[in-house]
């Protein structure tokens, strides 16, 4: 079922959000948004350990989304295709964590290899995605894109906790892919 992205992005931006974007992204966006993060979290007082987290899942979450971005359908409004359309968000819970919420369109191909790697993710133990992790590295298990999951992997390693995600058919053979990942500290 398809989703209305700027109702989603409105939603998913409520709280205290620490950065958030929708639109192109680029290589030299991601090193500005790094800087930011790294910047606010210090402004922020968090402790060291908890920032190193934050920090490195951003990394991964950020290059992920830079690599395996496929265009979004065309723009009703404005008849365009936009090259490598993102949404993400990062923002402190209530709680003290973190969630990093992002959203991307893949081709209907990809959806499967991620629905499976997703949860295969979310099944195995910290042990398990550690052996998966150099299984992925060791036989060079990659996709046209350059990577087998091993972001998505390393993410889940660092962070200890299971995926929320989920795939919305949009238009053309596109789905929306909406991902949640939660930091604790």
């Amino acid at each position: 079922m398809a989703i209305d992205i700027d109702s989603w992005y409105n939603e998913v931006i409520e709280g205290d959000v620490v950065v958030h974007y929708k639109g192109a992204i680029s290589a030299d966006l991601i090193t500005r948004v790094l800087e930011h993060i790294e910047n606010e979290l210090a402004i922020r007082n968090e402790k060291s350990k908890l920032r190193k987290k934050v920090y490195n899942v951003m990394v991964e979450a950020l290059q992920n989304l830079f690599h395996h971005t496929g265009l979004q359908p065309e723009n009703s409004k404005t008849g365009e295709i936009e090259k490598n359309f993102a949404i993400f968000v990062l923002k402190k819970l209530p709680d003290g964590n973190f969630n990093v919420i992002s959203g991307n369109f893949v081709e209907e191909p990809r959806v499967k290899f991620l629905k499976d790697r997703m949860d295969q993710i979310n099944y195995l133990t910290l042990d398990e995605l550690k052996i998966l992790y150099q299984l992925i590295l060791n036989n060079q298990e990659y996709s046209d894109k350059g990577g087998g999951g091993l972001g998505l992997v390393d993410i889940a390693k660092r962070t200890g906790h299971e995926y929320e995600y989920s795939f919305h058919n949009q238009t053309n053979g596109y789905y929306f892919f909406c991902l949640k990942i939660l930091i604790t500290n």
